[in-house]
């Protein structure tokens, strides 16, 4: 027994020795000190020795574990060491050479007027409001006064999903749902994604974003309208703005207007930028038409509104003086670092 522990013991060392990384390591103290390793092998055998000898025995067994033990911890912090200084030598930083820029992303500048528009009508007392964009044909035309075969619906022009399901081509559906709800009075922001079979081009896009507001309530008149647009117009362009109404038609307000405001590059003397008129077109608008209080279940008799709508990339391009709409989304990081 004294020799097999010796004859072990110096393999063990040997083994440990000539082991030049840490997973030879593991696999010699698994071999010799592991559940079924040899040396644990040896102190199963202690019951075939006389009573006598066991005591001795079982030391020499115990001295040899401890040793293989230590020298097997001894190897393993040697080559941890060594390998550390050699991960060292390979990941060695030279501090001359020149940094590399980290390119931290920013908001995309349709985002940037979004959030301008919301703080403005959130500050009037507003709420932003969501909906679907995937939208039934009788709340995107026909809950707005455009029944079917209406010439408005030309102009509008969508994409079906089937004959009465349909990808929204503003974003009034959400003013409908909130109107339905009957939680008078109504103060709201509904913008979103909006889709038209359009062409693309430098001002058109088959899905681009609208900013759509209502107001509802008792003794609302197109002054209150006006004295809102004309508020929002110098927040958004400047305190000297000044707006205008021209008569227009829409379905769903009566009466309807287009509002221009003066052209906030030369004040409205007449530029390139305006086409020498000095006013520049942003939005619709108008007072909700009696039909479209009715159809929701509303009281045109008891209760008026108005409602307006923006075009959010007409915002962007005005604001940041940009000529062409697809810049917005070619995803060029040399146009959208500008902003």
């Amino acid at each position: 027994m004294k020799d097999q522990l010796e004859k072990i013991k110096q393999e063990a060392l040997s083994r440990i020795e000539a082991s030049d990384a840490l997973e030879k390591l593991n696999d010699i103290k698994v071999a010799y000190l592991g559940k079924k390793g040899e040396l644990t092998t040896v102190l199963k055998s202690l019951k075939d020795v006389s009573p006598e000898d066991r005591p001795k025995i079982g030391q020499m067994v115990n001295d040899v574990r401890t040793l293989l033990e230590e020298k097997l911890e001894e190897t393993m912090t040697s080559l941890m060491r060594k390998a550390r200084e050699e991960q060292m030598k390979k990941e060695v930083i030279d501090v001359t050479l020149p940094a590399k820029r980290n390119h931290a992303g920013h908001t995309h500048p349709n985002t940037i007027a979004l959030e301008e528009v919301e703080r403005i009508f959130v500050g009037m007392g507003y709420e932003v409001m969501e909906g679907p964009e995937v939208e039934y044909d009788a709340y995107n035309f026909e809950r707005l006064n455009i029944p079917k075969n209406h010439p408005a619906r030309d102009e509008q022009d969508t994409f079906y999903i089937s004959e009465n399901i349909v990808l929204r081509s503003q974003t009034s559906p959400v003013q409908i749902r909130a109107m339905e709800k009957g939680n008078l009075p109504i103060r709201m922001l509904a913008p979103g994604r909006v889709f038209r079979s359009d062409e693309v081009d430098a001002t058109h896009s088959p899905s681009f974003h609208q900013i759509e507001g209502l107001v509802i309530d008792k003794n609302i008149t197109f002054a209150d309208l006006k004295g809102t647009l004309a508020e929002f117009a110098k927040e958004l362009f400047g305190p000297e703005t000044k707006v205008k109404f021209r008569p227009h038609h829409f379905p769903f307000t009566e009466p309807s207007a287009e509002v221009d405001v003066t052209c906030f590059k030369c004040g409205g003397s007449g530029c390139r930028f305006c086409k020498g008129s000095g006013w520049i077109e942003i939005l619709g608008c108008g007072m909700v038409h009696p039909n479209v209080l009715a159809m929701s279940g509303i009281d045109p008799n008891e209760y008026s509104g108005f409602a307006f709508g923006v075009g959010l990339e007409r915002i962007a391009l005005l604001k940041y003086e940009i000529d062409d709409m697809r810049l917005l989304y070619e995803n060029d990081i040399r146009f959208l670092k500008q902003f």
